[in-house]
């Protein structure tokens, strides 16, 4: 397995305010445990302020993680001297959310995708002005482009010279943190079919990380659903609409778009808002919002349960909402 993490969990310890100070934790994740092959991809989907891109910056050790463990490459990464993690670091690059926040506006196009084969490669120049020129024409831009500064380009190109600067060095492993979600929905399919063509001709992974479950479902092979800094199901794309239980994801897939007139919605569409992550209630956090819920929910968090296949859901009562 490329990259195995284990019982991953962010808390920070906040202020409640008021004259004493009180002190509260914020469980941003929780226990989070979940693992990716090599040329596969993992689609994280939730609300904001479920955790998920936490889940990413613990990865790239952007954020320091409370507990658990990241191994990639069958290295604990955490656990290593830092110029060997540098090195290994290398193998694993990210592809930011906004193309108009993620590039130096004072650099040209050809120096912000070789910045990373300068840091991190030991080639020539000539080797990486090679390297650039070919990266550039496989996200699908022009080698005249590379003079250009990034504000000459639209979000998609950007969001493309973002893409070659990820796999630039040729990395094994990319967090995509809500890549297509500042783009229009055509520029989102382009996006999308050209990180299918890396991944098929790289063989490259991928954690995509998205709000949007109907994108997350076009380009990934598995799917975690996390709701409040916890993966409360876990199954393949393709029986998503299917064999998916949970009443969470239930809701989520209710809520896609589908240009049906006479579709019957379900009573699962979500209600109420998310409760706050400092202040939890007891058993299943999803209890307030979910149609099933029953007293045990109120008293017992329920913990991943083995479906089969590769199917994981964390609901008491999951054999309910299929029965109808």
């Amino acid at each position: 397995m490329l990259l195995e993490v284990k019982d991953l969990t962010k808390h920070y310890t906040v202020s409640r305010g008021g004259l004493f100070g009180a002190k509260a934790t914020l469980k941003a994740v929780d226990g989070v445990s979940f693992s990716i092959a090599q040329g596969q991809t993992l689609g994280l989907v939730g609300e904001s302020g479920s955790g998920k891109s936490t889940i990413g910056q613990m990865l790239l050790l952007q954020t320091p993680h409370t507990r658990g463990s990241i191994h990639f490459e069958g290295q604990d990464l955490h656990a290593l001297q830092r110029d060997y993690r540098a090195k290994l670091m290398g193998k694993i690059q990210v592809v930011f959310q906004d193309p108009y926040d993620c590039l130096n506006p004072k650099m040209r196009v050809g120096d912000i995708v070789a910045e990373p084969l300068r840091n991190l490669a030991r080639l020539s120049a000539a080797e990486i002005d090679r390297q650039v020129a070919a990266v550039i024409e496989k996200v699908g831009l022009r080698p005249s482009d590379l003079r250009k500064f990034p504000h000459q380009f639209s979000g998609g190109q950007r969001q493309r010279i973002g893409i070659a600067r990820a796999i630039s060095v040729k990395p094994r492993f990319i967090v995509m943190d809500e890549p297509v979600s500042a783009l229009d929905v055509s520029v989102q399919a382009q996006v999308i079919n050209l990180l299918r063509d890396i991944q098929r001709d790289d063989g490259v992974a991928y954690l995509f990380i998205s709000h949007n479950l109907a994108v997350v479902e076009h380009l990934s092979h598995r799917i975690a659903i996390v709701y409040l800094g916890r993966i409360v199901e876990v199954l393949d794309s393709q029986s998503l609409n299917t064999a998916a239980v949970h009443p969470y994801t239930l809701s989520l897939i209710d809520a896609i778009p589908v240009p049906d007139p006479e579709r019957v919605r379900t009573d699962l569409r979500l209600h109420g808002e998310i409760p706050s992550a400092m202040d939890l209630p007891r058993g299943c956090a999803f209890q307030a919002r979910c149609a099933y819920v029953q007293d045990r929910c109120r008293q017992e968090t329920p913990a991943l349960e083995n479906l089969g296949e590769g199917h994981q859901v964390a609901c008491h009562f999951h054999t309910l909402t299929r029965s109808g």
